[in-house]
């Protein structure tokens, strides 16, 4: 397998809210997750690849974490995590994001692959499968 990349153009409920992520896996290895996002409230905010491509009704049509494994909510660094889980990312106070992840739980090819699927910044944090309340 060559290098594959993938992009993702974020856009959200506020015309503010834009963003654009890289995503590149070489060989069998991790795949890179890198870019920006603007226009985000200060703070944590969720981040997470859903079952659905669909963004027609924003996060409610994209459906749940996405889970090939059936495994539990979890922190990107648990052996217990849905796939999509990729924890939370940091808008800083002038409501912009640096995103670089690895992980290896999010191919861009084979049967989990997740190109076609949603990539999903949430307005609140992830409890990371510690808590109560579960985003999805």
């Amino acid at each position: 397998m060559s290098t594959l990349k993938a992009v993702a153009l974020i856009t959200g409920d506020s015309s503010t809210i834009r963003g654009s992520l890289q995503f590149v896996q070489d060989s069998n290895g991790p795949t890179q997750v890198k870019g920006r996002i603007t226009g985000l409230s200060p703070g944590l905010h969720g981040f997470h690849i859903h079952s659905l491509g669909d963004t027609t009704n924003g996060c409610n049509s994209t459906g749940p974490h996405f889970n090939p494994l059936k495994k539990d909510h979890g922190a990107p660094s648990d052996k217990e995590r849905h796939a999509g889980d990729l924890g939370n990312i940091v808008a800083g106070p002038d409501g912009v994001a640096e995103v670089s992840i690895k992980d290896w739980q999010i191919p861009l090819s084979g049967p989990n692959s997740i190109l076609g699927r949603a990539v999903v910044v949430h307005a609140d944090p992830d409890d990371l499968g510690r808590g109560k309340k579960t985003i999805y």
